[in-house]
């Protein structure tokens, strides 16, 4: 997650020297799209004020991985071209486990900051979550990692999964501590919002991507965007 453009370079600069470098800690967040009337809606909500990153933002539901995503339950799997898109990184591969944790940190963070559930009840009391997340219908969509200088980093993977497949009333929503005035945006018109830089970049590939293709194919080509020498990167995998 990529906080808005600063616009002034030396802005950027007294950060970095502030904050030299600080590891990008995994993250996930979800976009819960509604194609039920003519045009594509997604879920966005605004940050608290509280909140030392990104506050007052509009923004997808979604948070860092947790330790705990990791021993969640799940019915349905990841799609394997999925799967595969996950565990592809500049450095070392990651494992099918931690691919798999970060798709559930999705599906929790859609549920703690929004009351959906992505999956069927269990009713279980015990469990962390009261349903079994079915990941089967979630597309991977991007990767962003937080530039250097800032006093928190993230290495956020952006999925998407739409209401109707995953049989999800787009009307039982519920506002968080965390998320607050949720709405349905149309993804081709999100001027009126307050949102961070990547967040305006992932909504303008998620609207080229419903245009080329309105299934959002599992198999499609997944945009990473990073800084390298101070300057921002976007690459495909």
């Amino acid at each position: 997650m990529t906080p808005e453009r600063r616009g002034d370079d030396s802005v950027q600069q007294t950060e970095t020297r502030k904050h030299p470098w600080v590891r990008p800690r995994d993250a996930a967040s979800i976009m819960l799209l509604d194609r039920s009337g003519r045009g594509v809606r997604v879920l966005m909500g605004r940050r608290h004020s509280a909140h030392a990153f990104m506050p007052d933002l509009y923004v997808f539901p979604g948070g860092r991985r947790d330790p705990d995503d990791h021993r969640l339950g799940f019915t349905g799997d990841l799609h394997p071209a999925v799967l595969r898109s996950l565990k592809v990184t500049h450095g070392q591969p990651i494992t099918d486990s931690r691919a798999r944790a970060l798709a559930l940190a999705a599906a929790r963070e859609l549920y703690e900051e929004a009351g959906v559930s992505l999956g069927k009840a269990h009713g279980r009391k015990s469990a962390s979550l009261p349903f079994l997340p079915d990941l089967s219908n979630l597309r991977y969509m991007a990767r962003a990692i937080t530039p250097p200088g800032h006093p928190r980093r993230f290495d956020t993977r952006f999925f998407a999964v739409f209401a109707d497949e995953a049989e999800i009333d787009p009307s039982l929503v519920l506002e968080s501590r965390e998320l607050q005035d949720l709405q349905w945006i149309d993804v081709s018109d999100f001027s009126s919002l307050h949102v961070p830089e990547i967040t305006a970049i992932i909504l303008s590939d998620l609207r080229s991507g419903l245009e080329s293709d309105p299934s959002l194919a599992p198999e499609r080509a997944v945009p990473f965007y990073f800084t390298r020498h101070g300057r921002p990167v976007r690459t495909l995998f």
